[in-house]
C-alpha cells in the first residue's frame, strides 16, 4: 500500500473504532436489539388497537432513545452527566407525543392520549435498554402491555359503543 492509501485506511479504521472489540459490539447489538423488540411489542399492541402510531413508530422511538444514551456512555460521559441527555430525550419525545394528540370539535373529546403516553413509555424503555438495564426494560414493557390490553378489554366490556385507542 502506498502512503496516501495507508493514510486513508488508517483514517477509516479510526472512524469505526468506537466499537473496539467483539464484546463491545455484542453489548451494543444486544442493547439496541432489546430496545427494538420491546418497542415493537408496545407498537404491535397500539397498531392492533387501531392507534395512529403503531409498530414502526414505537420501534424507532425505542431505538432512538437507546442510541441517545448509548453513544454518550460509549464516549465516556459520566452517569452523573446523563441527566441532561435524559432531559433532552424526554422533551423531544414529549413533542412527538403531542403530535399524536388530536382535540376534536367537542371540548371534552380528545383522541390520542394513550398513544402519546405509549410513545413516552417506549422512550423510557429504550433508555433503559440503551443504558444496559435490559431486565428493567422488559419489566416496564410487560407492565405497559398489560395496562394497554387490560384497559382496552375493560373499556370494550363497560362501554362497547366508545372506540378505544
Amino acid at each position: 500500500m502506498d502512503g496516501s492509501l495507508l493514510e486513508v485506511w488508517l483514517a477509516v479504521q479510526k472512524e469505526f473504532s468506537d466499537i473496539p472489540n467483539i464484546t463491545e459490539l455484542t453489548r451494543t447489538c444486544v442493547r439496541l436489539f432489546m430496545a427494538i423488540v420491546l418497542g415493537g411489542l408496545i407498537g404491535f399492541e397500539r397498531e392492533f388497537a387501531g392507534a395512529q402510531a403503531g409498530f414502526r413508530t414505537h420501534m424507532l422511538v425505542a431505538l432512538g432513545a437507546a442510541l441517545f444514551v448509548l453513544v454518550p456512555l460509549q464516549a465516556g460521559t459520566p452517569i452523573s452527566d446523563m441527566g441532561r441527555v435524559l432531559q433532552g430525550i424526554t422533551t423531544g419525545v414529549g413533542f412527538l407525543g403531542a403530535g399524536a394528540i388530536i382535540k376534536l370539535s367537542s371540548e371534552r373529546e380528545i383522541k390520542g392520549l394513550t398513544t402519546a403516553a405509549s410513545i413516552w413509555m417506549t422512550a423510557a424503555i429504550g433508555i433503559a435498554a440503551g443504558m444496559g438495564r435490559e431486565s428493567t426494560a422488559v419489566v416496564g414493557t410487560v407492565f405497559a402491555v398489560l395496562i394497554l390490553v387490560a384497559t382496552r378489554l375493560y373499556q370494550k366490556k363497560t362501554k362497547p359503543d366508545v372506540p378505544f385507542h
